[in-house]
């Protein structure tokens, strides 16, 4: 057998005995992502073999613990990708408006920072009040951030800028707190927002949602886990609903993509089709 077969199943193996032993399931994310923060890991550890970490995967939580926030992708910033946000404002918000009660999940929310962004932009539409926001990720430790709201002070001047781009209205500052050398968000914020933990590749639904966003997190699946996680968005979305991928996903390829429409392709944000059949049920929401 060839080294790079061994490497292969030594991989196979460890996430194997991760799903098995604590229901964390990343067989299918893209090889080469797993692969790299498998290997990153290892010199944080001290070893020299993925097959080194089997036993202390199995038989040491601290040590999963520590290993799953290697595989857990972080990587965000306020009003990340803020023409986005802009198009959201602009182009999605005149649609939401016209609900009683509006329903956002925001799948794979890492530390909370883009959801903030959008409870922001919903605050200064006069649409917050009637939102409800439900944040998840599958990371209980970047969920703990997100709670607390708070982040370096050091990326506050890149934050505004981006908040400008984006359609904010008002100053940046009035949404926040500067304490030693860290923001913390305004706690009014937090009011309508619920964040949860929930694995797109396990779990189940949130029904009725007039908004999903999934930013950057289907590049790091295969083409199995993709179309698995954007059949839960489809299950969960109500006709006339938005979903807002990351800027290098799309629907291409999917087997559901003609229930869609592109409100601009360049912002990845989609609109689910009316069903014929459905027509009927499109109040009171």
């Amino acid at each position: 057998m060839k080294k790079s077969e061994i490497e292969e199943l030594e991989l196979r193996l460890l996430l194997d005995a991760m799903y098995h032993r604590y229901g964390y399931d990343f067989r299918d994310y893209a090889r080469a992502s797993v692969e790299r923060r498998a290997r990153q890991f290892l010199g944080k550890a001290g070893l020299s073999t993925i097959s080194e970490m089997i036993p202390l995967l199995l038989h040491n939580v601290s040590f999963f613990q520590t290993l799953i926030r290697e595989f857990s992708i972080t990587v965000t910033e306020m009003f990340r990708d803020p023409g986005v946000y802009r198009v959201i404002k602009e182009q999605v918000f005149p649609v939401l408006q016209t609900y009683p009660f509006i329903k956002i999940w925001h799948a794979g929310c890492a530390t909370g920072e883009e959801v903030y962004s959008l409870a922001i932009l919903l605050q200064e539409a006069g649409l917050y009040t009637r939102a409800t926001i439900f944040a998840t990720d599958f990371n209980d430790e970047a969920l703990e951030k997100a709670k607390q709201g708070i982040y370096h002070l050091e990326n506050i001047k890149q934050c505004t800028i981006n908040y400008q781009k984006g359609g904010g209205s008002e100053s940046f500052s009035q949404y926040y707190q500067a304490k030693y050398d860290s923001i913390v968000m305004d706690k009014t914020l937090r009011k309508n927002i619920t964040f949860a933990n929930h694995n797109l590749v396990t779990d189940q639904t949130f029904g009725e949602m007039h908004l999903v966003l999934c930013r950057n997190v289907l590049i790091y699946f295969n083409k199995t886990l993709q179309n698995r996680a954007l059949d839960l968005f489809d299950d969960s979305l109500r006709p006339g609903g938005f979903l807002c991928l990351g800027n290098k996903e799309s629907l291409l390829f999917w087997d559901r993509a003609k229930h869609y429409e592109a409100v601009e392709e360049s912002a990845r944000v989609f609109q689910k089709k009316y069903q014929p059949e459905r027509l009927n049920m499109t109040n009171g929401y």
